[in-house]
């Protein structure tokens, strides 16, 4: 029977599987949520709520707190949220490494927008996601907004999707990292966004924070050619 119910749904387009770690991204981050007791989730560059959904629906019960500078995507973002009460979304801004007024560039699907330049290998492997415009957005350092927060739980997570600009939303972090247990970000094996920095420079940043790699997870491959361009990658603190 359970043949036959798989048969039935494959011939659909789909693909049902266990929930378990290696069965699916979002499955392998709440396991991993779960072994090291993560409270808090900081939500950088949320968009309309997309993660933050994916770890309702695995299970996670614990706090989020979401930031996200387009104003399309953060009134959706206070849409999509707004029956949760231990889901935040902090006023419209951008995180980076000082606080003054940000750019952002709009892309034509809106989770590829960036405060960086799109280059050529990002275009030619994904054209849907060129540049239609840009907005100012205030820009802050997460130390700013979120180091009130962390203090109070035992073991903070931070997600960081800035589409290239993660380098410097680390720079604005260095007080509330300390409180950190976990990360996850993008690490780009090709520069797809003018000035940064790759996958080994962040690698060996966070190692020296005291955070070590946990789990890779394929991101971004070209439909062109088959090339990994990006992944993400999910750090915890300490020896494992």
């Amino acid at each position: 029977m359970k043949k036959f119910i798989k048969k039935i749904i494959r011939n659909l387009g789909y693909e049902v599987h266990r929930y378990i770690p290696g069965s699916s991204s979002s499955a392998q981050i709440i396991s991993s949520f779960r072994k090291f007791d993560i409270d808090l989730v900081l939500d950088i560059g949320a968009n309309t709520g997309q993660f933050g959904s994916e770890l309702r629906g695995g299970g996670y019960q614990g706090e989020i707190i979401s930031y996200e500078p387009l104003s399309s995507a953060h009134a959706e973002l206070v849409r999509n949220s707004s029956n949760d009460s231990a889901w935040q979304v902090y006023p419209r801004c951008a995180l980076g490494d000082h606080i003054g007024e940000a750019i952002i560039n709009i892309a034509a699907n809106s989770a590829s927008s960036s405060l960086l330049p799109m280059l050529g290998s990002h275009l030619d492997a994904a054209p849907y996601t060129k540049y239609v415009g840009s907005e100012a957005a205030p820009l802050l350092t997460l130390d700013s907004v979120a180091l009130d927060k962390v203090v109070r739980f035992k073991n903070p997570f931070i997600k960081i999707d800035t589409q290239g600009f993660e380098w410097r939303v680390l720079d604005g972090s260095v007080q509330v990292l300390s409180y950190a247990r976990g990360l996850l970000l993008e690490l780009s094996l090709v520069r797809l966004y003018d000035d940064q920095h790759l996958w080994r420079q962040v690698i060996e940043r966070l190692e020296q924070s005291g955070f070590n790699l946990w789990a890779i997870q394929p991101e971004f491959i070209s439909p062109n050619d088959g090339r990994t361009l990006q992944v993400n990658g999910i750090f915890f603190r300490g020896e494992f």
